[in-house]
């Protein structure tokens, strides 16, 4: 029988992953999002997570899109029922959880993201994300470091939907809450719009997350107008900036890609970046602290995308 490999944290249950006998060769990697409307992200976000794990490998939650962007995705779409308004985040996160947990008796890790987020391992270290998880099995869960990429309309085109984003934007910001623990081994709970879970993590300097949420201007104003009229209709996610006004919004963005200089951009170096403080541990759950994704924005400092990552979202 092989041996069980388990970790234990203090006053929580015994959370198992599976052995190194079971989880011969390469890793089996679940990837999973929930989307509703997401004409625009979905599909890059199918091939994108398709080149790395495999299409059959994709689970995308339907949370009642009208749009038509779930069809003919070419992955699994399980279409859901209607999640009720106030209390939406919390049955998310119960829901994904659980879904995690019972894919993890199949797959040696599952990853939960968002449709606009991409997990890009280190391309001077790792092939791609299976690889990059094979170095990390003794690793229950793992953060990335996150870039928020922003759009800077006097240097950059609206974007092409047939090219990759890196390469079409060159500027980003660092953004330390969203260093979330969006892969995990073992069927540890997540909380807080999946920023917390019921195990210890670290963020990994090895991996980014690409935010493209602010990358396109006139993308950011039709979603964050279709995200507040959400919060409107059924009270989901108000204290997030899905309340925020679209205008608002984009005149945030506005005001930090204003007067930018390119010859005065750093590149981003994860081995600069002080990742103390970033994880909190607090009632048997650590989480990603920091600000939030809009503070991000307006107060950190502009960064280029690392070069090496450009063409690979």
């Amino acid at each position: 029988m092989a041996p069980v490999v388990a970790t234990r944290v203090p006053g929580m249950p015994l959370f198992r992953r599976r052995s190194t006998e079971e989880s011969a060769g390469d890793p089996r990697v679940l990837v999973m999002t929930m989307a509703r409307d997401e004409a625009e992200m979905l599909p890059r976000w199918v091939r994108h997570y398709a080149e790395q794990v495999g299409i059959e490998n994709l689970v995308v939650l339907d949370d009642n899109s009208t749009d038509g962007s779930t069809d003919d995705l070419g992955c699994t779409v399980h279409r859901l029922p209607q999640l009720p308004g106030p209390g939406y985040e919390g049955v998310r996160m119960q829901l994904v959880s659980g879904l995690a947990a019972g894919f993890l008796a199949l797959y040696d890790f599952v990853v939960f993201v968002d449709a606009d987020e991409f997990l890009v391992p280190d391309p001077a270290k790792h092939a791609d994300l299976t690889s990059f998880l094979a170095s990390r099995r003794d690793r229950d869960v793992i953060a990335p470091m996150t870039l928020n990429v922003v759009h800077v309309p006097d240097l950059e085109e609206p974007l092409r939907a047939d090219e990759p984003v890196l390469g079409q934007r060159h500027f980003a910001k660092f953004a330390p809450l969203m260093c979330k623990p969006q892969i995990k081994q073992v069927p540890a709970a997540w909380k807080w719009a999946s920023h917390g879970i019921e195990a210890p993590f670290e963020v990994d300097t090895e991996l980014y997350m690409v935010h493209l949420k602010f990358a396109d201007r006139d993308a950011l104003r039709r979603v964050a107008a279709h995200r507040r009229a959400l919060v409107e209709a059924d009270g989901r996610a108000i204290k997030s900036s899905w309340s925020r006004d679209a205008e608002d919004i984009v005149g945030v963005l506005d005001k930090a890609t204003a007067g930018v200089d390119p010859d005065r951009v750093p590149e981003f170096n994860p081995a600069e970046v002080d990742l103390r403080g970033i994880v909190e541990h607090k009632g048997g759950w650590y989480r990603s602290v920091g600000r939030g994704q809009v503070a991000a924005l307006e107060q950190q400092p502009l960064c280029r995308v690392p070069s090496a990552l450009l063409g690979k979202v």
